[in-house]
């Protein structure tokens, strides 16, 4: 009877799922992953608390890609949802949230097509016919006033205080969107936010925050060194500058009296004076070094009247060095080759209880600081990361300037032109095209649900509001009815809603192509 037995191509500790089981699986995951993060999705989104199990370490956000990254997945299809939020992270900044959710959402329709036999490939070719219908909808309903100034920093300020509404942030949200505005055009239309420092110090309230123009470097100058530089020449090094030590790793010195070691000392001396003086014929009068000053070199640079900045941590050199123009030195034999740093002032001023040093008139105009100031650690890091995300938004904004309106309004533009593509779609792909369509109206109809307001009537009214031609119209969900999105200025970057649908469907095509999940440890190296 032995030749009935299948034959084993997989290892043992190997684990295969077919078919319709596979298909779940990922349906199955990538689903929990978008219920996961939808209760904290619009302005009364809920946070979560993420603490670790090692560290203890806790972590309060709504923030969609910082709680899917923060946690251990199994399942392959949740993986691939963490991907995407973390790409949208990457690209636009916000809409982390909406993006898992949009594609959950369009693999919970799949779902349920295929339980009615409709094939995979099908549901596909119906969700790509709504995606570009979807996408034309939204950059037909998209405007772009970047030629009026005034205008635009409206549209701006509107953006900033839709990406804060639904943070931690929400409770000074004009204050904030000043400050990201103010942040971000200063960048002049680049969207490197290495120029934009955010310095977090506990005390105070959030409101108290503020925009500093220049550079905030959370060190201070040496012992006896004035507290003030004007007109500073900086030159930005990474290179040990301590004394007493013999360089060689392990190295055992013998000497047979005391004065030997003296000697070695003075040598040691010596050598860190030579260095100091080779530091001093660059004709410069600040110097900010990685690594520690001793007290010798400290004082050294005391008597030539060079003020000394120690242990200025790797990314503070690194964008110190990037806003004043200089380049981070290592060797000081040739002075005439060294890229110097330059700044107006240079001065010591308190934040809280800390000293910290500003540099002000720095060579790229463009730099400022943000200071943050809140009551916790944990509300400072989710304050940093809503302001890096409007910031992000902001910056994306200024170089494609496309606005389109939120509160639902963009979703239910889109559905109601890709229901407009099912009418003229024949088949079985009609159904997907539909299917689509109801996936984007899941999106308002969770921003209702999550303020706790009658989603399915709230819904129910803008649909048609929107169909009798009523454009900029969106869920209010302050006052529970159906307003006028633009004159509210709840505004969304056009490039963060094209991210989110075309992100989504990719993801949830990819998903349903699945038909094989295949677990298996990596295979183990054979010793030699």
């Amino acid at each position: 009877m032995a030749g009935n037995n299948p034959t084993q191509i997989f290892a043992d500790d190997v684990v295969e799922e077919k078919g319709e089981n596979a298909r779940l699986s990922a349906f199955v995951g990538a689903i929990a992953v978008g219920d996961l993060v939808k209760s904290t999705l619009g302005p009364k989104g809920m946070d979560k608390i993420l603490q670790s199990a090692s560290t203890g370490e806790i972590l309060v956000t709504n923030d969609g890609a910082t709680i899917l990254k923060s946690i251990a997945l199994d399942n392959a299809a949740a993986k691939v949802l963490v991907n995407i939020s973390k790409v949208q992270d990457d690209e636009v900044g916000d809409g982390t949230t909406s993006v898992a959710v949009l594609a959950a959402e369009l693999l919970r329709q799949a779902e349920i097509l295929v339980d009615k036999k409709i094939h995979p490939q099908t549901i596909i070719d119906g969700y790509r016919i709504a995606s570009k219908a979807a996408l034309a909808a939204l950059e037909k309903s998209a405007v772009d006033r970047s030629n009026d100034p005034i205008a635009f920093r409206k549209d701006l300020h509107a953006i900033a205080r839709t990406t804060l509404s639904s943070k931690v942030l929400a409770q000074d949200r004009e204050h904030f969107a000043t400050l990201a505005c103010d942040a971000v055009l200063r960048l002049k239309g680049s969207t490197d936010l290495s120029h934009i420092q955010i310095i977090k110090k506990a005390g105070g309230k959030l409101s108290e925050s503020y925009l500093d123009e220049g550079f905030i470097l959370d060190k201070k100058f040496g012992v006896n060194q004035p507290k003030r530089l004007e007109n500073a020449k900086i030159l930005v090094a990474n290179t040990a500058m301590d004394t007493d030590k013999i360089k060689i790793f392990g190295a055992r010195v013998k000497v047979d009296s005391t004065g030997k070691l003296a000697e070695l000392e003075k040598a040691e001396r010596e050598k860190m004076r030579q260095k100091v003086e080779k530091i001093k014929s660059h004709g410069i009068n600040c110097f900010v070094n990685r690594q520690l000053i001793y007290n010798w070199p400290e004082q050294l640079f005391s008597e030539a009247g060079i003020a000394s900045i120690e242990h200025a941590d790797f990314d503070g050199v690194e964008r110190l060095a990037l806003v004043t123009g200089a380049e981070i030195a290592s060797t000081f034999d040739n002075p005439e080759q060294v890229q110097l740093g330059h700044a107006d002032l240079v001065e010591e001023v308190i934040i809280g209880e800390d000293s910290l040093l500003r540099f002000s008139g720095v060579a790229k105009g463009e730099a400022c600081t943000i200071v943050l100031r809140g009551s916790t650690e944990q509300l400072l890091d989710e304050a940093e990361r809503s302001l890096h995300d409007a910031l992000a938004v902001l910056s994306q904004t200024v170089k494609e300037p496309k606005v389109t309106l939120g509160g639902g309004c963009a979703e239910m533009t889109m559905s109601l032109a890709v229901e407009q593509a099912a009418q003229n779609t024949t088949g079985k792909k009609q159904l997907a095209v539909d299917a689509f369509a109801l996936a984007l109206r899941q999106l308002p109809t969770i921003l209702a649900d999550n303020a706790g307001l009658d989603s399915s009537d709230l819904v129910a009214r803008l649909r048609q509001a929107i169909s009798k031609g009523m454009a900029s119209s969106g869920l209010d969900l302050f006052e529970n009815k159906i307003s006028n999105m633009a004159e509210l200025g709840v505004v969304e970057a056009y490039k963060l809603k094209r991210a989110v649908v075309s992100s989504a469907s990719e993801a949830a095509e990819l998903l349903l192509r699945v038909d094989n999940i295949i677990r298996a440890a990596p295979r183990k190296r054979e010793r030699m």
